[in-house]
């Protein structure tokens, strides 16, 4: 089969492109997952989304199509998703840190991303560093999860079609819509979740808060640090909190204003075995946790007891 039918409407430019339906969309992710076109269909298909950018239905069947190809998570209680994907290029990475911190309140916790990425840290290297579990397969995460741990799943072992879509970047050198999807993924089967999904350009915020409305998702919307789910340790960011698609003010949190009057205490330098050194010594109780984690931490296990609420059914946190 070929996608070129799909190519010549999103490939027009950005003012001549016309957007796909969502039946479309899911039918011409499902076919690059699958491998059923070239790499120099591919290349096109990454080429003309970003020149053009992703309507909510193209997303919606993207994301349908991603969703199958996932290996099979069936939590036993609400659990936390964090898309890690971008990982630190200044600041330290303290996605793990907030992992742990929602642990140490009962939240189950899987985090999923890279393994490596050059010219950044990722959470995968800190996870790694600070001995926790990264897992290979359903099992490892439901392991881990026993024992009230946090939890790390490459994208490899999580969808290999679309790790394999990501690794484009690294040919075409740009990122393609495999990257925004993975933000968005919610991959347990079973029982309620609620995602934190971030952006770093305020367009997208804006663009994926309808997409969260459209698609009736549990999620915290942030602005995210460095394209981290866990918020800037110097400044609070607003985190918006949809259940079941509608934004629930009461449990969301507005962004710190103001002059910043004091400043978290954060390792000098942001490799991976230094972050991990900072992130024991605050789960530790030995350093204190910079408050705008705290202040997420309590926010996100707010909105994912509001999400259990909406499952009576299942089993509550």
């Amino acid at each position: 089969m070929s996608i070129a039918s799909y190519i010549k409407e999103i490939g027009r430019g950005k003012e001549g492109a016309r957007s796909l339906t969502q039946a479309q969309a899911y039918d011409l992710m499902s076919q690059v997952l699958d491998q059923r076109v070239t790499e120099l269909e591919i290349g096109a298909f990454a080429i003309a989304m970003r020149i053009k950018g992703e309507s909510i239905e193209e997303l919606a069947g993207f994301l349908e199509a991603v969703h199958e190809r996932c290996i099979p998570i069936r939590p036993d209680r609400p659990t936390l998703v964090l898309p890690s994907y971008n990982g630190a290029r200044k600041l330290p990475n303290l996605t793990a840190l907030l992992a742990l911190l929602l642990a140490q309140e009962g939240v189950q916790v899987l985090v999923h991303g890279p393994q490596r990425d050059p010219g950044r840290v990722t959470t995968a290297e800190i996870f790694h560093g600070l001995g926790l579990p990264c897992a290979n397969d359903a099992a490892d995460i439901e392991h881990a999860w026993s024992r009230r741990e946090p939890v790390f799943i490459r994208t490899e072992a999580l969808c290999p079609p679309l790790a394999h879509l990501l690794d484009a970047r690294w040919v075409i050198g740009l990122r393609n819509p495999a990257h925004t999807v993975a933000k968005l993924l919610a991959p347990c089967r079973s029982g309620p979740s609620l995602r934190v999904v971030n952006y770093t350009h305020p367009e997208y915020g804006t663009m994926l808060a309808q997409f969260l409305t459209h698609t009736a998702a549990h999620a915290v919307l942030m602005r995210g640090t460095e394209g981290e789910p866990v918020a800037d340790p110097r400044r609070a960011p607003k985190l918006d909190v949809y259940v079941g698609g509608q934004l629930r003010a009461e449990l969301s949190r507005p962004a710190q204003e103001g002059v910043l009057t004091e400043l978290p205490v954060l390792p000098r330098e942001n490799d991976a075995a230094t972050t991990a050194m900072y992130i024991q010594s605050v789960v530790s109780g030995e350093k204190p946790a910079p408050a705008p984690i705290t202040q997420q931490v309590d926010c996100l296990t707010r909105a994912l007891i509001a999400v259990a609420h909406q499952h009576p059914q299942e089993k509550s946190a």
